[in-house]
């Protein structure tokens, strides 16, 4: 019980913290960033993936599961942004 009280309290500070450096990054900044936070969503993706696929316990393949989907959402919604952003520098023929 101790390891699921400290486990999710890291879970929870790290939740606001990333919040709260999300907020903090102005709109000129925001879409650079999110193209190369994908890589960063990917080792979460690899990382939730061996969290979903361990069967430690019920929770950690629920907590897995939950990240995997969560980080899939960034990487898709990150590339999304960045096709985006490139096509706006294209030559319009």
């Amino acid at each position: 019980m101790e390891d699921f009280i400290l486990y999710f309290t890291v879970f929870v500070l790290s939740m606001f913290v990333g919040f709260e450096v999300i907020t903090k990054v102005p709109p000129t900044l925001h879409t650079p960033l999110m193209s190369g936070s994908n890589a960063i969503s990917g080792i979460t993706i690899v990382g939730a993936l061996i969290s979903a696929g361990s069967h430690h316990s019920t929770l950690t393949t629920i907590l897995g599961f939950t990240a995997l989907v969560f980080a899939t959402i960034n990487v898709v919604g990150g590339f999304m942004v960045t096709h985006r952003m490139l096509q706006m520098f294209r030559r319009k023929d």
